[in-house]
């Protein structure tokens, strides 16, 4: 999993699963378990929606790839089940410009200054909560206006900053909390002298989400999270009219068909297109 780039929660989650698969089989060897064995420990959770099915379908199939690869086995028996069908379209839950700018105002707290630069990062430069916990100091480039990010993949992608957030990010660095371990090179660094874990950005935005929410009650039942900035980021671009090209390597998608999920129209741009159709008044009257 280390060599095919999978994230860190992705290679926990992954072992979870594994691990649970081979205790459903009660001693049976896993090279001797089949189809069926398979089937019926996601049977066995029959609660679970159907992307997470499918996440733990591809663990499993993840796990024979690897003893396949060790020569511990020769079949996939994971590969043989499809995975189950999901809603393709589905809009992404997104702030509009005006709440996103909103949004970070609620930001509050002794280290304000450093965590409205990690929402910046995200809202406004596309960054997964994960590529902000891995961001070191040497990925900003000041004298460029850039950061080097380290995404899915192992892929490394350079990604131009807007002005105002190079000048934030110099005085921030300035800011930094000292690290425990002079090795210690994250940007983000915890009141412990520790680089800021995924969990700990997910709960300041899950405070901050909270307070805003309390304050716009026609957002309340709108699921937001670290990757609804993401999401935010992205249908800004599209709808200032940038090309979707350019979009998918600011967000360091592999394929277009990933990005093209953020060209969904809106309730008012549905309605001035319908504004536009006359219907013979001779016909209804």
């Amino acid at each position: 999993m280390q060599q095919r780039g999978f994230t860190d929660s992705t290679f926990k989650e992954y072992m979870r699963e594994a691990l649970s698969y081979l205790r459903s089989l009660n001693g049976l060897a896993a090279t001797e378990a089949g189809k069926m064995n398979v089937i019926e420990f996601l049977v066995s959770k029959n609660k679970a929606k159907d992307i997470t099915r499918n996440r733990t379908l591809s663990a499993i199939r993840t796990f024979y790839i690897s003893l396949i690869d060790f020569e511990m086995a020769t079949r996939n028996p994971a590969l043989e089940i499809k995975k189950s069908k999901t809603e393709k379209n589905k809009n992404p839950v997104y702030l509009e410009e005006e709440d996103l700018a909103e949004f970070l105002e609620f930001i509050d707290g002794r280290y304000r200054n450093r965590n409205i630069a990690i929402f910046l990062l995200m809202g406004y430069c596309g960054l997964r909560v994960g590529e902000v916990h891995r961001l070191d100091l040497k990925d900003f480039k000041k004298a460029k206006g850039t950061i080097e990010v380290f995404g899915k993949g192992r892929k490394w992608n350079e990604i131009p900053v807007p002005e105002l957030l190079v000048k934030y990010l110099t005085e921030l660095e300035r800011e930094r909390i000292t690290p425990y371990s002079k090795k210690e090179d994250a940007f983000f660094v915890s009141q412990k002298g520790k680089r800021l874990s995924i969990r700990q950005i997910q709960k300041i935005a899950s405070q901050t989400f909270k307070a805003f929410k309390e304050h716009n009650p026609k957002l309340m039942d709108m699921k937001l999270s670290c990757h609804k900035l993401r999401h935010s980021f992205a249908t800004m671009l599209l709808k200032n009219g940038v090309d979707i090209r350019v979009v998918k390597e600011l967000l360091g998608h592999a394929s277009i068909e990933t990005t093209m999920v953020y060209t969904h129209v809106n309730d008012d741009q549905k309605k001035q297109a319908i504004s536009t159709v006359n219907i013979p008044v001779s016909i209804v009257s």
